[in-house]
């Protein structure tokens, strides 16, 4: 079973940026996902970015495009976001999750994630 451990978020200015961690470990294949989600106060959880197992394909949420950036490094099991160009409305808790899967490269569907991590705050201030 993966277990993900996040880093990263914190209190920002508007403007600012941020760059979330999140490291996997436990028992994995190197075929596994990855995705950032966030929640907002009063909000539903929303797809952010995701990444292919690779690192060849990415997909970003609208509200982020342009600003936000997921990458990973394969050899220390360790998916990035970084935010830049932080606004107020990108105050969530963000959460990094994790699926396998080979066929599909990309999924923004939180049910396709079957790991999730512990969550990070983010809070930008204006």
């Amino acid at each position: 079973q993966v277990q993900l451990i996040e880093s990263g978020g914190g209190l920002v200015q508007a403007g600012g940026s941020l760059r979330l961690s999140c490291a996997a470990s436990g028992r994995f294949f190197s075929s596994i996902g990855m995705g950032w989600f966030r929640q907002g106060p009063g909000k539903e959880r929303e797809f952010v970015a995701a990444i292919s197992w690779s690192g060849g394909s990415t997909y970003y949420a609208e509200a982020v495009k342009g600003r936000f950036t997921i990458s990973r490094d394969n050899a220390k099991n360790t998916v990035y976001l970084q935010m830049n160009s932080l606004k107020p409305e990108d105050t969530a808790v963000y959460y990094c999750a994790a699926r396998y899967g080979t066929v599909v490269p990309i999924r923004i569907d939180a049910k396709a994630y079957g790991y999730w991590g512990q969550g990070t705050q983010v809070t930008v201030s204006s």
